[in-house]
């Protein structure tokens, strides 16, 4: 293909979408430069639905205008931004759209191009409360300094591009020096190795060069990692460092739309700047879309109430429980939203096709995985919602739920700590009364369901619910993706890891029955009773047998119950009553 020497319309357009095409395809890659070792990071996924957004509507404009084409990339990208990384991304695409638009011609030349990345990193920054060097914000900076200098120098779009990607590589490779955090993890920042595929699809569209290929899982960040180890070895250009940054200290994500007058935007940064970190806010005109790492949901829900603002579509997510892998699932079941359970046969069908009797008070329950749905609908559950760890519902969804099910009373189960305040929304929006027993895990709901009563009161349940839920103590088995330490020890790829929550990481092994093991023995205590055991997907024979036999050897007066759940990644949810 012949090289371009403008970026008009059309190869804009191309190049935003080949950039989403890219991310896709990283998306794994990219969720695995994450700081934890277990498969829990979703900056890749995060990024990806950013852009999808970002296309849809592009794909609703004029293909012909260039300022149709530029409105839709900022439009897209600033409702549709998902997570930090995705409301950074969305200023960064904003900042490129609103250069090119303005310019003095259709098309845009090295010069535009570069002048356009430099607004994409004061929109970038800008947005931030307090910038941290060695993310995404310094790769997009040093990365707009060197299409600079290209452009200075007379350099052609080409000639800006690949210096622009040249240089972004380099600092990306850099980042685990300023962040001693990263060192620590052995990863590169994810958001900025997600925004170098913008560069790259930049470079295919005007170039023909190839877009890097994603690499197979094999849990170390694959080509885009290597790629820009390469660019590290290859450069003695060594940005300075940076104070220590503890990612462990906020532990939820909140994320909301909200309308507020422009002139109470900077109060309202301070506001979140008093209660978390992670700040991003961006959009104008009354209308933001704002992100905050924070340890106090409700803090940071009502610090635009205090302002004269409205906050909406509150997402909140536990960045201690994330899972990368279920995101796949979650957009697979974008379209379906949740499922009616029909208890008398033990099957899910539509909605529409539901035809459950009715009863006093309903309940509706958030999981994944099939077994703890026929479960569900065994112990009487007549709604669920597909998520749980970061797949989390919407309150639409819960809402659709809640309205379809054949009780005018509903008590919701949301299993996950990052879906309760969601849950809790779902009262003021329906004329059924809603209550929400608030479980975080799917053994405390097992032990919920132990007491429902369908033809009591959802307040009366409620109670009996809650209490049944508190008296359980639950711990889960998962496998690290990479080299990592803990309070209990070194942590190899590989190795099985037994969490407690609130606790953290309280056993590392290298089977999945000696992790078990070693998490039941700190779970189950003296006085327990009854341990229920959730299989999942990836649970064995052997591990199902090594754990009974512990039990019964080592704790042979509780009394113990294995169902199977098939939730992914977590072969084994424990819970101990």
């Amino acid at each position: 293909m012949p090289t371009l020497d403008r970026l008009n319309t059309a190869a804009l357009r191309d190049t935003v979408r080949t950039f989403r095409d890219a991310v896709r395809d990283h998306a794994g890659e990219l969720n695995r430069l994450n700081v934890y070792p277990v498969p829990d990071g979703d900056t890749g996924t995060n990024m990806a639905r950013t852009l999808d957004a970002v296309v849809e509507e592009m794909d609703g404009a004029d293909a012909d205008d260039l300022g149709a084409t530029c409105d839709a990339i900022s439009h897209g990208s600033l409702m549709g931004a998902r997570g930090n990384s995705g409301v950074i991304l969305s200023q960064i695409m904003r900042g490129i759209a609103t250069t090119l638009k303005s310019g003095e011609t259709a098309e845009a030349t090295g010069s535009a191009f570069a002048e356009a990345l430099q607004a994409a990193t004061a929109g970038a920054y800008q947005a931030v409360l307090k910038p941290v060097e060695g993310t995404i914000l310094t790769v997009v900076r040093l990365s707009a300094d060197a299409a600079s200098a290209a452009a200075d120098s007379g350099g052609e779009l080409v000639e800006v591009v690949r210096a622009s990607r040249d240089a972004g590589r380099i600092a990306l490779a850099n980042t685990p020096e300023q962040l001693p955090v990263l060192k620590d993890a052995g990863v590169v920042d994810a958001g900025g190795a997600g925004f170098l595929l913008l560069l790259d699809a930049t470079l295919h569209v005007v170039d023909g060069e190839p877009i890097p290929e994603a690499a197979e899982d094999d849990g170390s960040g694959g080509a885009v990692a290597a790629a820009f180890e390469s660019a590290h070895r290859s450069s003695a250009a060594v940005v300075g460092g940076a104070d220590d940054l503890d990612v462990s200290e906020q532990r939820y994500e909140v994320m909301y739309f909200m309308d507020l007058d422009d002139d109470r935007i900077d109060d309202f940064k301070q506001g979140w700047g008093a209660i978390g970190d992670s700040i991003v806010v961006v959009g104008g005109d009354g209308l933001w879309n704002c992100h905050v790492h924070t340890n106090d949901i409700g803090a940071a829900i009502e610090v635009p109430l205090e302002l004269g603002g409205r906050p909406k579509q509150i997402r909140v997510t536990d960045l201690f429980e994330e899972v990368d892998d279920e995101h796949a699932k979650r957009e697979a079941a974008m379209g379906v939203g949740a499922v009616l359970v029909d208890p008398g046969t033990d099957a899910t069908t539509t909605r529409a096709g539901a035809g459950l009797p009715p009863v006093t008070t309903a309940v509706v329950a958030v999981c994944t995985g099939e077994g703890l749905v026929e479960l569900f609908a065994q112990l009487g559950v007549q709604g669920v919602v597909t998520g749980g760890q970061t797949l989390n519902p919407s309150t639409a969804e819960l809402l659709d739920t809640v309205e379809h099910v054949n009780a005018d009373q509903v008590v919701i189960l949301p299993n996950n700590k990052n879906i309760i305040a969601v849950a809790r929304r779902v009262d003021e929006l329906t004329s059924k009364s809603v209550v929400v027993v608030p479980t975080t895990s799917m053994p405390e709901a097992l032990a919920a369901l132990v007491v429902y009563d369908p033809e009591a009161s959802a307040e009366v349940n409620r109670q009996e619910m809650a209490e049944a839920a508190e008296s359980v103590a639950t711990g889960e088995i998962t496998r690290a993706i990479r080299d990592s330490n803990s309070d209990v020890g070194p942590i190899a790829e590989g190795n099985w890891i037994g969490l407690v929550r609130g606790d953290g990481i309280m056993a590392v092994a290298d089977t999945v029955e000696e992790a078990a093991i070693t998490l039941l023995d700190h779970l189950v205590t003296d006085d327990a009773e009854l341990v229920t055991v959730v299989m999942g997907a990836d649970a064995t024979a052997d591990a199902n047998s090594a754990i009974e036999g512990w039990l019964a050897d080592n704790r042979g007066d509780v009394t113990v119950e294995m169902q199977h759940g098939g939730q992914p990644l977590y072969p084994y949810l424990f819970g101990v009553e």
